[in-house]
């Protein structure tokens, strides 16, 4: 019987995606210092995950905390990463860009992409933050190899976000998998879950604390 949807584990380091795994989760997006919302993991924590665990594993790539404006040598190091990555043969990889404009930086966008194939790619909260969410998934589905996007509708609960995921889900037209989270756990996932109707959720208490 196939699931309705998947529940991707928002995990920090070995440990948790261990126990991500054995609770139920079908992806997980590794991290470190979830404290400051999620930076890329040392190399000998996504190797040992990638030993370690048998489903997916997305690792993000943000080099710091903070907005998502990056220089170009921020930009070199997340172009690292990525490569590294590929050389591991995780599942995929998580970034977002952004612009002094609040746009998506494509430009910046594209050439990671470019880069991480043929991984999988996660655009993350980034495109919470920018003023038309809308327009950029238009943006993103145009530009190709973006397999999905990780958003709260510019809100910091699914519930106060719920007009706009649901806006992005009609729109993507299942182009792109949008992931819908913003304080989606095992307890609540049933009512998110038929309000939303994602085919995906995201969270840090997806399958239970960790």
């Amino acid at each position: 019987m196939k699931k309705e949807y998947l529940l991707e584990a928002c995990v920090e380091g070995l440990d948790q995606a261990i126990r991500a795994e054995k609770q139920g989760a079908d992806r997980i997006e590794l991290c470190e210092r979830l404290d400051l919302d999620g930076l890329t993991p040392e190399p000998e924590i996504i190797k040992a995950a990638f030993k370690n665990c048998n489903i997916p594993i997305r690792v993000i790539i943000r080099p710091r905390e903070g907005d998502f404006i990056y220089s170009d040598s921020e930009l070199d190091q997340m172009k690292d990463s990525i490569c590294l990555c590929k050389e591991i043969g995780v599942e995929g990889v998580v970034f977002g860009i952004t612009t002094k404009e609040n746009t998506l930086d494509l430009s910046a966008i594209k050439e990671l992409t470019r880069i991480a194939s043929p991984l999988k790619v996660t655009i993350h909260k980034a495109i919470d933050v920018v003023t038309d969410p809308l327009t950029e998934l238009d943006n993103l589905i145009n530009l190709k190899g973006i397999d999905a996007l990780l958003t709260s509708g510019k809100a910091t609960t699914w519930k106060g976000g719920q007009e706009l995921i649901k806006a992005l889900i009609k729109k993507s037209e299942n182009r792109i998998q949008i992931i819908a989270c913003g304080k989606v756990t095992k307890e609540n996932i049933g009512i998110v879950h038929k309000t939303i109707q994602s085919s995906a959720y995201h969270g840090k208490l997806i399958v239970g604390s960790l």
